[in-house]
């Protein structure tokens, strides 16, 4: 017996002191959809996603409503996981870093560096940002046209003093860039990388990773005055998740990461920090990091502190889960920014997914329905244009391959599948089942036993990125479970079954006759 290969994947942890927003979500698509096309593609799948309840951010935020820091973890940590479900987000943990595990690996991996000799104990002065968990050097700051000093996400930030543990990231600087060099495709997109490659080479400084301020946190092993810098404790979770410290459990063999799914403006602490500890514990190094764009409304990426965020779940009860995993991954080119309106997820959802997608399987399960008993029919002599149309999916499975895992080119894939989904409009509408028949009901149904066939091969193809739509077509088709994986693509074990019986039609999507109808709604 074989053991399928490991494949681990995470996001970045939210902060929940605020509702989530459409940046939460479009993360959350991205990497629900790796994980589904390697879960299909018969790796052993472990997805990670959750919440980063420490911080002074969720201090503060407590405190201006009256709460400890741990009830308003719990009061807006599940609207996280909620919101996760509703999207179709196929996690395999959701991870709370106020859990005593988490607490238990993030000491562990302290007692780690401390072991060897990368902390030490000093006094931190500098900026910090509150709103990125961040500290800055002073060449990183700048003052606004208000003399509001600013840091280079265009955050305010705050001079500190306190005594405080420190991490010796300055030694790390040639090891680090000597891994990039050897490591080309570590850092996804090459802007991403050249930002990070610039840092690295301006000079590392050693970084506080300590806080005496608020006890809100994880405490430093023997020293409880101290509670671990956010980011020390957030980067942690993704060896939580899987069993750290006990390397001799079952989910430990997911280590190192395969992806750490992540927001572009968070890669230093990824690509510099996380690795750096990594090294000095001794512990493997994750395979890629990918980093996305921002979602922007209203011309401004979309963000708590600013209050101009868009509550997805406004969105999903308006267009539904499908219509808007499809119109994050068609509209946005990984790693560049993206825009979200109204016009654009209606547009994509009338002319792709309503019309060209479900009006193709509509009038199709139709034709059967009322022309065969409902029965799918036998195919009689298959034609070259026939195989040639079933052929296409199997090759689009070796693309989806290379566009996904190599280049995260999600916008791309669906380019590709919505290009099989016009090859087979153009193969109904060319052959003409409805005027087959009153002519010829031999030819008639080895074209809709064809069409229907390719329309497995596309719900299969389509499951990682709209999983309801696709099963609900699977379903409508009678296709097992058991055979909805890519190994089945090409299996003619798993073609359909000429004789069955397959269930009423219905539409895969509602169409919005109105732009207006959901202007006002929404």
């Amino acid at each position: 017996m074989t053991t399928s290969i490991p494949f681990y994947i995470t996001t970045a942890i939210s902060y929940p002191n605020g509702a989530p927003h459409m940046g939460h979500a479009y993360e959350a698509i991205l990497a629900d959809v790796l994980a589904r096309f390697q879960r299909m593609d018969g790796a052993n799948v472990f997805f990670l996603t959750g919440v980063d309840e420490h911080g002074i951010k969720m201090v503060q935020t407590a405190a201006g409503e009256n709460l400890t820091p741990a009830q308003l973890a719990d009061r807006n940590s599940p609207l996280f996981q909620s919101l996760c479900d509703s999207l179709d987000i196929s996690y395999t943990r959701f991870i709370r870093t106020s859990e005593p595990t988490h607490h238990q690996a993030a000491q562990a991996l302290w007692n780690q560096l401390v072991a060897s000799d990368t902390i030490y104990k000093g006094t931190y002065a500098g900026w910090y940002s509150v709103r990125d968990e961040a500290f800055y050097a002073e060449d990183e700051t700048r003052l606004d046209a208000d003399n509001i000093r600013r840091g280079p996400q265009g955050t305010p930030v705050e001079w500190m003093e306190e005594n405080t543990y420190f991490f010796r990231l300055s030694a790390f600087q040639d090891q680090l860039l000597q891994y990039y060099r050897d490591h080309e495709a570590f850092i996804f997109p090459d802007s991403s990388r050249k930002e990070i490659l610039s840092f690295v080479r301006s000079g590392l400084k050693d970084l506080s990773i300590s806080r005496t301020l608020f006890t809100w946190g994880v405490p430093v092993p023997n020293d409880p005055n101290h509670v671990m810098y956010v980011w020390v404790d957030a980067l942690a979770n993704y060896l939580t998740g899987i069993g750290y410290p006990n390397t001799n459990s079952e989910t430990w063999r997911f280590w190192p990461a395969n992806v750490h799914m992540i927001g572009k403006d968070i890669t230093r602490f990824h690509c510099v920090y996380w690795i750096a500890f990594l090294m000095a514990a001794g512990l493997p190094l994750p395979k890629h990091i990918a980093a996305h764009g921002f979602i922007f409304y209203r011309g401004e990426k979309m963000s708590k502190s600013l209050g101009n965020t868009v509550d997805p779940n406004i969105l999903l009860a308006q267009y539904g889960s499908d219509a808007l995993r499809y119109f994050l991954l068609r509209n946005i080119a990984f790693g560049e920014d993206g825009s979200y309106s109204h016009d654009g997820i209606i547009t994509r959802l009338n002319k792709d997914l309503a019309n060209d997608f479900g009006n193709l399987a509509q009038r199709t399960l139709t034709m059967i329905a009322k022309n065969c008993h409902g029965l799918l029919p036998k195919p009689q002599e298959m034609h070259p244009e026939d195989q040639a149309l079933l052929i296409q999916a199997e090759d689009l499975l070796s693309r989806l391959r290379l566009t996904l895992l190599n280049a995260y080119g999600f916008h791309t894939a669906l380019a590709d599948i919505w290009t099989f989904v016009a090859e087979i409009n153009r193969y109904f509408a060319s052959h003409e089942p409805w005027r087959l028949n009153k002519t010829d009901t031999v030819r008639r149904d080895t074209v809709l036993y064809t069409t229907a066939e390719a329309l497995r091969r596309l719900g299969i193809l389509l499951l990682p990125f709209i999983p309801r739509a696709a099963s609900k077509l699977l379903d409508l088709l009678s296709v097992p479970s058991q055979a909805r994986t890519f190994r089945a693509l090409g299996d003619e074990t798993c073609c359909l079954e000429s004789g069955l019986s397959l269930p009423a039609p219905i539409p895969l999507f509602p169409r919005y006759d109105s732009l207006n109808e959901a202007r006002a709604s929404g």
